[in-house]
């Protein structure tokens, strides 16, 4: 039986069966309900039986994974959960008029010689035994578990793709010697043949999985949904090999689910959009999650029209007009990959094309852009910023931009294959976000050099606070330790601590994870370690991969480490499976005082810490503007002059209006003003009020931090206005945030 789990502590369930069978295409039919704050529709799952039960039937033994074996006895003497409602049996007709199978074919984005098919890892640890993960010895149903969270499933249903008018083209001549073969294991043999279809048919392939998809119902299947799972069995199918590959499934989301945000935009109108949440999309459809699980995906989306549809496929769609007033948006992807990566936004955007970016950007730099020409094949999949970037200048979206594109091949192209190890993912985009920041504002070796070692100092600040303020198991990297990547027979797993409320707010994943692949660069030197990195890259694209994979892949290309004690398991010692801040890091703390950048700001925050000395000596003398001359600080230096003078013990109020008018303070970044809003909280510095109130009303994420300084001053007006803001901005938080801010307030 499914455990009932504290949503905001406890490790998150990953349950789908995926040893047994794998999701290996979606194919999405969705109506958008902004009215009732619903999407609704359908989902066709075609599957492959999994490596577990090919294993086990390779060796003469009927096996079948009955997962929940005391929630099965439990369930067998009530009554089938089928309910009786009015739902078609063939998904609603959308048209398909912008795909053509004919024409000059596309390059598909997976590799020539590979199938689409999920990439059996080996990585050499191997599953541990469930005790729930028995063999079926021909007495119960096999069931088909899905994770699934904050779901209505109204319907499953077997679906009839042997229906489908030319679909025998699919079997080849070879495969239709058993003209007696029973119906159902034609259907699953047309699956079977449509998934493993090579990479060159992928158009193909697309088009027999849409006609696939749309093929009519044959046969209601029995389901019944838990907290974290669904699961579908059919009755007397006691194997995954006879169990449907093709199967539909009616269902709508909640709108209290936690993988959808129903917002408004900046202009008051309604807007919905997927977010990263800790359980990702499984509020979103019934999905299979990592560590086995890779799919492709197709999806249509209907909305009114006025609305734009944003995936994160491959094709820049163009919407059809089903009738009035209504639009179908249509992507796809043919690289296989995690059902988290499915992505959706519906609003009323405006588009801005490529081609008036490329021509803008080159009037504005007066200089040839070099951006790809006209021909190459843009992929929009989607990158989500808040606007908490947009303001005060190119520095902080620019960084962001950079992190987020790292993910493209750190996330994307390669995947965690425990999700606990999510520095494998963060860790490498904040290492790269400064590489690419560089080059985008084509510095020079010394400029970059100071840069990095200012972005270094502030990275270590954070780190350093972190660790001195958070739980020590959640500093660890590898909370699983030697079993990170193993999951039971089944192939179910659980993230740890991935449903802890305050998880999501720290950065120890970012921060440990860049110190150690600096650390690692320094070592190598960063020609070599940039020639290594494109090397895991090609050899791990499309997969899912493990700490070691990619530190065994490094040191083997650097032999000479090994004499110097560099292994893999120090490396897990040192960095990976302990709290705290790694002991290689302690020795490096004090070098980046060097750097040009970080002595500039120690003489600025040395003329502010005299000056402030001087007036409250001497209250009756204003400081006069020409007495002290402050010199301009980039982005982030002032961060590192806000964050020196937060140390400071008081500052008075003529200080702190000298700082502001001096810096234009209200003006700058998210990242600064929020050191700012700092200053006027500690220092009770009644004129910034106001800043610290439209930060928490418009910069929501990064204000969290601030209720708790408002509160713990135990001053009344701060509590006070901790308390205002919090009403006005509750509705709009995710339930994480709302619940981490609640529980300081109250």
């Amino acid at each position: 039986m499914e455990t009932q789990l504290d949503p905001m502590k406890d490790d998150l369930p990953l349950l789908a069966n995926t040893s047994y069978m794998l999701v290996k295409h979606y194919v999405l039919d969705l109506d958008v309900d902004f009215k009732g704050k619903v999407i609704e529709g359908s989902i066709v799952l075609f599957l492959e039986t999994g490596s577990q039960h090919r294993k086990t039937s390779s060796a003469g033994k009927e096996c079948c994974q009955s997962q929940f074996d005391e929630t099965c006895e439990m369930r067998a003497s009530e009554p089938c959960h089928i309910p009786i409602i009015n739902v078609p049996t063939c998904s609603s007709k959308t048209e398909y008029n912008d795909f053509a199978i004919s024409g000059k074919e596309e390059e598909a984005t997976a590799d020539e010689n590979s199938n689409h098919s999920n990439n059996e890892q080996a990585s050499g640890i191997s599953s541990s035994k469930d005790p729930c993960d028995i063999e079926n010895h021909g007495n119960k149903d096999f069931l088909l578990v899905l994770d699934c969270c904050d779901l209505a499933v109204l319907k499953v249903e077997e679906v009839d793709v042997a229906a489908v008018s030319g679909i025998e083209k699919l079997i080849r001549p070879a495969k239709l010697t058993g003209v007696s073969q029973e119906l159902e294991n034609l259907r699953n043999q047309i699956v079977h043949e449509l998934v493993t279809l090579p990479v060159d048919r992928w158009k193909e392939q697309l088009h027999y999985s849409t006609l696939c998809s749309q093929a009519p119902g044959c046969g209601e299947l029995v389901f019944s949904t838990g907290t974290w799972s669904l699961e579908i069995r059919k009755s007397g199918i006691q194997t995954p090999a006879d169990f449907p590959h093709a199967i539909r499934i009616w269902y709508k989301t909640k709108p209290e689910g936690r993988s959808v945000t129903w917002t408004t935009d900046q202009s008051g109108r309604p807007c919905v959009y997927t977010m990263g949440s800790p359980i990702n999309n499984r509020a979103l459809f019934p999905c299979q999650e990592p560590p086995i699980a890779l799919s492709t995906w197709q999806a249509s989306v209907r909305t009114a029209a006025g609305f734009v549809v944003l995936m994160s496929g491959e094709n820049s769609a163009e919407p059809v007009q089903l009738r009035e007033g209504v639009l179908s948006w249509y992507y796809y992807v043919s690289m296989p990959m995690p059902a988290s990566t499915f992505t959706v936004a519906v609003g009323c955007w405006q588009e801005v094309k490529q081609q008036s970016f490329k021509q803008t950007a080159a009037i504005e730099t007066n200089t040839e852009f070099p951006l790809p020409s006209s021909q190459t094949d843009f992929s929009p999949h989607i990158i989500f910023l808040s606007q908490s970037v947009l303001p005060g200048g190119s520095h902080l979206c620019g960084t962001r931009l950079c992190h987020e594109i790292a993910h493209a091949w750190f996330g994307l192209a390669i995947g965690a294959r425990d999700w606990t190890e999510e520095w494998i993912s963060e860790g490498f985009a904040t290492f790269l976000e400064d590489i690419f920041w560089a080059r985008a504002q084509q510095l020079s070796h010394d400029e970059i050099k100071g840069q990095q070692e200012l972005k270094a100092l502030l990275r270590w600040r954070r780190l350093r606070d972190e660790v001195q303020n958070s739980e020590e198991e959640l500093q660890v990297l590898r909370p699983k330790k030697e079993s990170t990547g193993e999951f039971s027979e089944s192939g179910a797993s659980v993230v740890k601590y991935g449903l802890k409320a305050e998880k999501i707010f720290m950065q120890v994943h970012y921060l440990k994870g860049y110190f150690l692949l600096r650390s690692l660069a320094k070592t190598i030197g960063e020609v070599s370690y940039l020639a290594s990195l494109r090397k895991f890259v090609v050899k791990f694209h499309g997969q899912l991969v493990l700490s070691q994979d990619f530190l065994s892949m490094l040191l083997e290309d650097i032999p000479k480490q090994k004499e110097s004690g560099l292994t893999v398991e120090s490396i897990f010692q040192n960095w990976l499976d302990t709290s705290g801040i790694p002991k290689p890091l302690l020795e490096e703390g004090e070098t980046w005082k060097e750097c040009q950048l970080v002595q500039q700001v120690s003489g600025e925050v040395t003329k502010w810490t005299q000056t402030n000395r001087r007036i409250r000596k001497s209250s009756k003398k204003k400081m006069k503007q020409d007495e002290v001359v402050f010199q301009q600080l980039l982005p982030d230096q002032l961060v590192l002059l806000l964050e020196s003078l937060l140390e400071e013990k008081t500052l008075c109020p003529r200080i702190l209006q000298c700082l502001e008018r001096t810096y234009q303070l209200r003006e700058q970044d998210a990242e600064v003003r929020h050191r700012w809003c700092e200053l006027v909280i500690k220092h009770k510095y009644e004129p910034g009020y106001g800043d610290v109130e439209r930060f928490l009303r418009e910069d929501q994420a990064m204000g969290v931090y601030l209720y708790g300084e408002l509160m713990v001053n135990e001053d009344a007006k701060q509590q006070e206005l901790a308390r205002k803001c919090f009403a006005a901005a509750q509705e709009h938080m995710d339930a994480s945030s709302a619940k981490v801010v609640a529980e300081m307030l109250f």
